[in-house]
């Protein structure tokens, strides 16, 4: 009877503890979530007044999204993620056809020159932030898959890189949506370094991959795949302040209201770059709105949040129960922080126009909520942690 009690408690324990969130993270995100709303309430009342009559219909629709976000958030933290990994392969599949339904007439949206929008009803999102979370996991899948031998450059690199350059190119040549092919494959390579892959084939890879664009750069192979909008853009973003393009008003608009920032800023609501001179100021440059109105320290406490919010994503990563829950933990930190760090060097200019916005706090319901579905993901991950990490 006592040695029956016993395995009873030794039962229990576990559980107890894997039932346990990441507090710490779901913190972090809950204040970038909070933050992201003042802010689009305080860059969108300009252009909602105009087109609405009222300074609140885009943060109402936000905030909306975020509280159904955190709601389905939490829920798939409930989630046992591996449950997903023997379904690995038709989630990649699954994948790559939602990249297609932006050609289904009376479905996808075309607007600015490119197709990546699918809209049904009011409901309007990009198919290939579903492409993105279903890559992590189908590479996480992949990499953990028994019969999987790994050995070799076919079954560590070149497998994997094709996984990744399948819907890569399908967003690059036919939604034109570019900065998204080389996030996932960013996000691939990451996963492919963290899955025991042997730092010699990798690191040997790379180098002959580099060698190989090196080659298609200097014999303009690699100019051919660039539209010449894309061209624009980097001959715009060389010099944007003194340049004619069209393409560098974006950046010049940009650079404006962060330099009118200063230190300490104009104050919340007082910028003047979202009336009308700044496009997209609620959505990919919502950071330029920030800089102009809370000045240096109000960039420095974003870029912090996203540093601790990277801190404990990769802790959880490195306490997660098995591989595939690192692998998958690690592939959507990577993915937001990769975005992040792309959309604050375009809005200083450091990089090109890429036409990526700022995670969890730029202005759009659909791909907040996919955020907070791959965070509750992440979540899940954290739940099922090792029990001696607790």
């Amino acid at each position: 009877m006592s040695n029956g009690e016993e395995v009873r408690k030794t039962k229990s324990l576990p559980k107890k503890k894997l039932n346990r969130v990441d507090v710490p993270m779901v913190i972090i995100i809950l204040i970038l979530i909070a933050f992201g709303i003042v802010m689009v309430l305080s860059a969108s009342a300009p252009k909602s007044l105009s087109e609405n009559g009222t300074s609140y219909n885009y943060v109402i629709k936000q905030a909306g999204v975020a509280v159904l976000g955190i709601v389905v958030m939490f829920i798939i933290s409930r989630f046992d993620y591996r449950k997903l990994k023997k379904w690995y392969l038709l989630i990649y599949f699954i994948s790559i056809l939602a990249l297609f339904s932006v050609f289904v007439p009376g479905l996808g949206v075309a607007a600015n020159g490119a197709r990546r929008w699918v809209a049904i009803g009011s409901i309007q999102f990009q198919p290939s932030e579903i492409t993105k979370i279903g890559l992590v996991i189908s590479l996480a899948g992949y990499f953990t898959d028994e019969r999987k031998e790994k050995r070799g450059i076919l079954t560590d690199i070149l497998i994997p890189f094709i996984m990744a350059l399948i819907p890569a190119m399908i967003v690059w040549k036919l939604q034109n949506h570019m900065s998204a092919a080389l996030i996932m494959l960013a996000i691939t390579f990451i996963i492919m370094f963290i899955s025991g892959v042997k730092k010699s084939t990798f690191f040997g890879s790379l180098g002959v991959g580099s060698g190989i664009v090196g080659i298609l750069g200097a014999t303009g192979v690699l100019g051919k795949l660039f539209d010449s909008f894309r061209g624009d853009r980097i001959q715009a973003w060389q010099d944007p302040l003194n340049s004619t393009l069209d393409s560098a008003y974006q950046t010049k608009q940009s650079l404006y209201a962060i330099g009118s920032g200063g230190i300490f800023g104009v104050g919340l609501g007082q910028s003047t770059q979202k009336y009308t001179y700044l496009p997209e100021a609620h959505n990919d440059f919502i950071f330029a709105i920030i800089a102009e109105e809370m000045g240096l320290f109000g960039c420095a406490f974003v870029i912090l949040l996203y540093a601790f919010f990277a801190f404990r994503g990769m802790l959880i990563s490195v306490r997660a129960q098995d591989l595939f829950g690192k692998l998958i933990a690690t592939g959507i930190i990577s993915q937001v922080m990769i975005q992040t760090i792309m959309n604050i060097a375009v809005c200083t200019a450091v990089m090109p126009n890429t036409g990526v916005s700022l995670p969890f706090l730029s202005y759009g319901g659909t791909s907040l909520l996919m955020l907070l579905i791959s965070m509750g993901l992440v979540l899940s991950v954290s739940r099922n942690r090792k029990v001696e990490e607790n």
